[in-house]
């Protein structure tokens, strides 16, 4: 995830610049159908039992494949591993895998379909080795549990600081849009960016959403999981997003509106800093055609990997 956030260009299209607002929401908004946690709402993924496939090497737990994720955990003995959960005409997902032996939640950000999950072993230098492979075909039957789960980037818990923060930010919002605003700005008004860790980080590194809050510090992949983690703990479908504006990387979160469906790229890095988009074209009677095709344009926007 290092490579995924090189500071990139700036999307400097006047009609780029005339759709996004840097701290705040703009214009009328129409109610939404959100009801919002009494305090938060936290899913808790389990490793049931139920529908597990293992060897020597790894377990994969499968009993929650229509909520939407995956457990995974290394037996073996190899101290560096990697999975890899590719859906059958999709793009592979590669994670870093612990050794340590406890299970890890993997979203299946795909959707429903056929998945490949494979895991390897390290032999030497960049040189791994199959361990362990097995086919699960997934029905998904809460669309949303990818989305709302905690899994290994965007990692919390009931009793996590990030979620007891979110229902704060979010206790005054009245609607998904002012949650949405209440935590952007809570986030970006609270955390700096950590430049040395920036320039120090290792490949797999993974956000700790607790230790970012305790130290107000944090750099892009940072800021992103805990957003999302705040997000998710408010009921509020979310999606962290890296992909491509034009040929540069670019990171976003686009979140689910009651009502509207999916907006893309409602937060967004754009290259030196986290930006809000005014998503008043989602919820207004009037939607800007300009806007629309700008945000729907692949050109712009394409999306490699949700998490």
């Amino acid at each position: 995830m290092k490579t995924a956030y090189k500071p990139v260009v700036k999307l400097a299209a006047a009609a780029a610049a005339a759709f996004f607002a840097v701290s705040s929401i703009q214009g009328p908004v129409t109610a939404l159908a959100y009801t919002k946690p009494a305090g938060s709402h936290v899913l808790t993924p389990i490793a049931s039992g139920v529908t597990t496939f293992s060897n020597d090497k790894a377990t994969l737990d499968a009993s929650n494949v229509s909520e939407g994720y995956i457990m995974v955990k290394y037996t073996g003995s190899v101290g560096k591993i990697k999975v890899q959960i590719t859906k059958s005409g999709s793009e592979t997902y590669t994670y870093d895998l612990s050794s340590s032996g406890v299970y890890e939640v993997f979203p299946l950000s795909e959707g429903s379909g056929s998945y490949s999950v494979k895991v390897f072993e390290n032999i030497q230098g960049n040189q791994y080795s199959q361990a362990f492979s097995q086919n699960v075909d997934a029905s998904i039957s809460n669309q949303f549990g990818p989305f709302l789960y905690p899994n290994q980037y965007v990692n919390f818990n009931a009793a996590s600081a990030a979620v007891q923060t979110g229902a704060a930010v979010a206790a005054s919002a009245t609607d998904q849009l002012e949650v949405v605003s209440n935590v952007y700005n809570y986030v970006i008004n609270n955390v700096t960016y950590d430049t040395a860790k920036a320039s120090s980080v290792q490949s797999g590194y993974l956000p700790n959403v607790d230790v970012v809050l305790a130290q107000k510090k944090g750099i892009c992949f940072d800021y992103a999981a805990l957003m999302t983690a705040m997000l998710r703990s408010q009921d509020i479908p979310t999606k962290l997003v890296v992909g491509y504006t034009g040929n540069l990387y670019h990171a976003w979160i686009n979140v689910y509106l009651e009502g509207q469906g999916w907006v893309d790229n409602i937060i967004y890095f754009d290259g030196n800093s986290w930006k809000l988009m005014d998503p008043t074209f989602a919820s207004s009677s009037g939607q800007s055609q300009e806007i629309m095709q700008y945000i729907g344009n692949g050109s712009n926007y394409r999306a490699k990997y949700s998490y």
